[in-house]
C-alpha cells in the first residue's frame, strides 16, 4: 500500500514544485493537491483499519491534512500561504518524533517485542521531510525563495518518494 502512496504524493510535489519556479497555474496545481491529500487521507484510514498499522497512518493522516490545506490555498487563490506554513509549522515536530523513533526504534515492550522498528531509510526520510516543511513555513512568511522551494521539493520528489517506492515495488524492503 505505501508504494502507490508515495507514488501519489510524488504527483502532487513535482507540480508544486514546478508552479514554485513559475511553470504551471495554482488553481489546477490546488486542485491536484486536494485530490492528493484526500487519497492520503482515505489511504491513512486503510493502514489503520485493514493493515492494522497505526505507526504510519498517524503520519499520513497528517501529511494528508496539510495536503489538503495547501491545495484548498491554491485552489481558492488565497493572498498568502500563511494558513498551510502555519500547517507546516506543526508538522516539523511530528516528523522529528517519527525520525527519532526510526533511527532508534520504538520502545521494546514486554516479551521482547518491538512495535516499531529502526529504519535508517525512513529517518533519512523524514528528516528530509521535516528540512522541506521548515522551509514550506519560511516561504509562507517570505523568509525563503519560493525558487529554492520549489527546487527543493523537485530534489526530494526523487530522493524521498520515487526512490523508496521504486526500491519497494523492486526489492520488498527500504534501501537502507
Amino acid at each position: 500500500m505505501v508504494e502507490p502512496i508515495l507514488m501519489a504524493i510524488s504527483l502532487m510535489w513535482f507540480p508544486v514544485g514546478l508552479l514554485l519556479l513559475g511553470k504551471g497555474e495554482p488553481k489546477g496545481t490546488g486542485a491536484l493537491v486536494l485530490m492528493v491529500g484526500t487519497l492520503v487521507l482515505i489511504s491513512a484510514v486503510i493502514q489503520a483499519a485493514v493493515f492494522k498499522d497505526p505507526y504510519l497512518a498517524a503520519l499520513l493522516f497528517a501529511y494528508g491534512l496539510f495536503y489538503c490545506i495547501v491545495g484548498y490555498s491554491l485552489f481558492a487563490g488565497l493572498p498568502n500561504m500563511q494558513a498551510a506554513g502555519n500547517a507546516s509549522f506543526t508538522l516539523i515536530p511530528i516528523t522529528l518524533v517519527y525520525m527519532i523513533l526510526a533511527l532508534t526504534g520504538g520502545p521494546v515492550l514486554e516479551g521482547g517485542k518491538q512495535l516499531v522498528g529502526k529504519s535508517d531509510f525512513l529517518a533519512l526520510a523524514c528528516a528530509g521531510y521535516a528540512v522541506l516543511y521548515i522551509m514550506v513555513w519560511l516561504n509562507a512568511y517570505e523568509k525563503l525563495s519560493s525558487k529554492t522551494l520549489g527546487l527543493s521539493l523537485l530534489v526530494w520528489t526523487v530522493v524521498g518518494l520515487w526512490v523508496p517506492s521504486f526500491w519497494l515495488l523492486t526489492a520488498g524492503k527500504l534501501p537502507f
